[in-house]
């Protein structure tokens, strides 16, 4: 979940667009959307909360009219997103806002009800709250549902991946700028796209503007009011278009121009830096449970393991007592053998005692929903998951970066497909 600390300080303006609304007699379309519109009240909310989030570097914006024309294609892109996702018949219920609600309290530690006052005070009624985050969710599905349909990948693209990297696992800081252009862009078209992106790079290059200011006020990309930022990357999720040029750049440097699908980009190296060895404790351990049922009673349970437990501590074989007596089927059969896990695999409960005891110790009894529980650790030792976390994380990278491309296509379908009348100028 985006929504953090950020979308309260946001709201902050959207009392004072709210009243500046209320003093026009009339509040006038600025967008057509298909069969929907736009109204000039939803664009000054949209607005004010972006001049909240830039509060104090407003100078770092475009100029009010390229401000109001960015801020409108992305409630224009918003809306077809809204509409297609209503169509799939993407819901999102009273429980499951909810749910999300207190997640973004917790996050910005409050409780629900302290989010509900801040809202007050700083000017957005709970309702609209509730409408707006219904509204990302929703969107946030229809998009997921777009990559899980769209996307698939192979170990033989990990493998390429990872070949490519060939620097151990470098990560990069990379930030953006998008002069876009159409599918089918005319000479003229281009040519226009050729002049605004060169003289993007040389204002930068001449120190008149840094990259971050330049993507606030020229780039085409959905994160151009984040100042183009595209976080830290690997090689092996950028496109081998722009990973080929960064792999040469050196950190603070600019891209040429590139040519690339959706127009021409500039790339920004900020920072590199490698990932070192990643070790992890495993565990082996012997595990012995008496589950609570219909039939056995908590209290049943209890004796029983006590019982079981003191046979232990008298000598008695654990691999003996939990094949005659464990509850647990999947490791009955085997004595208890857990084998060799690492911490999570079995669970929280599990996880904290192994974790307390000591190679050869044996666990006191301890309780989960499931039952009573016994453990033995066997022993431990520190495995090296560097080439296996490489793996795990290639592929969610090349996951995360096909589904940003086809999120990308299928958003630019949605606009060029949809009918679309923007009224600013009128």
């Amino acid at each position: 979940m985006r929504l953090v600390l950020a979308l309260l300080l946001a709201v902050a303006s959207f009392a004072t667009a709210q009243a500046q609304s209320l003093l026009q007699p009339v509040d006038r379309i600025v967008a057509v959307v298909d069969e929907d519109v736009i109204l000039r009240s939803e664009l000054d909310m949209a607005l004010a909360n972006v001049l909240a989030q830039f509060a104090g570097r407003e100078a770092q914006l475009p100029p009010r009219e390229i401000l109001e024309r960015q801020v409108l294609e992305r409630l224009v892109v918003t809306r077809l997103q809204l509409e297609r996702a209503n169509a799939s018949g993407i819901r999102v219920s009273d429980a499951e806002l909810e749910q999300a609600i207190q997640s973004i309290a917790a996050q910005n530690r409050m409780t629900p009800a302290q989010l509900r006052t801040q809202l007050a005070a700083d000017g957005l009624s709970y309702e609209e709250f509730r409408t707006q985050l219904r509204d990302e969710i929703a969107i946030q599905r229809l998009q997921q549902r777009v990559a899980q349909s769209r996307v698939t990948v192979s170990e033989t693209e990990i493998d390429m991946a990872l070949a490519a990297q060939g620097d151990g696992g470098m990560i990069y800081r990379l930030a953006n700028i998008l002069v876009a252009l159409p599918e089918a862009p005319t000479p003229e078209q281009l040519q226009l796209a050729q002049t605004k992106v060169n003289g993007i790079k040389q204002l930068i290059d001449r120190g008149e503007m840094d990259f971050a200011a330049a993507a606030i006020r020229y780039s085409d990309s959905p994160n151009a009011l984040e100042g183009g930022d595209l976080g830290w990357r690997g090689l092996d999720e950028i496109p081998v278009l722009f990973a080929n040029v960064i792999r040469e750049m050196k950190p603070g440097q600019t891209s040429d121009p590139i040519r690339g699908p959706s127009g021409y980009q500039l790339i920004h190296l900020a920072e590199v830096r490698e990932q070192g060895r990643q070790t992890i404790t495993e565990y082996r351990a012997r595990h012995l449970m008496v589950r609570i049922t219909e039939l056995v009673s908590p209290e049943q349970a209890q004796r029983k393991i006590e019982q079981l437990h003191a046979r232990l501590l008298a000598g008695e074989d654990f691999a003996t007592l939990a094949r005659e007596h464990s509850d647990d089927l999947s490791t009955r059969v085997q004595g208890g053998d857990m084998g060799w896990f690492a911490p999570g695999a079995w669970g929280t409960a599990v996880t904290q005692q192994v974790e307390m005891l000591q190679d050869g110790q044996l666990s006191q009894p301890f309780r989960t929903e499931a039952g009573w529980h016994l453990l033995l650790r066997e022993g431990s030792r520190e495995q090296d998951v560097t080439e296996a976390n490489r793996r795990n994380q290639a592929r969610e990278v090349i996951a995360r970066r096909k589904s940003e491309e086809e999120i990308e296509r299928f958003i630019r379908q949605l606009r060029s497909e949809a009918f679309v009348e923007l009224r600013l100028g009128t």
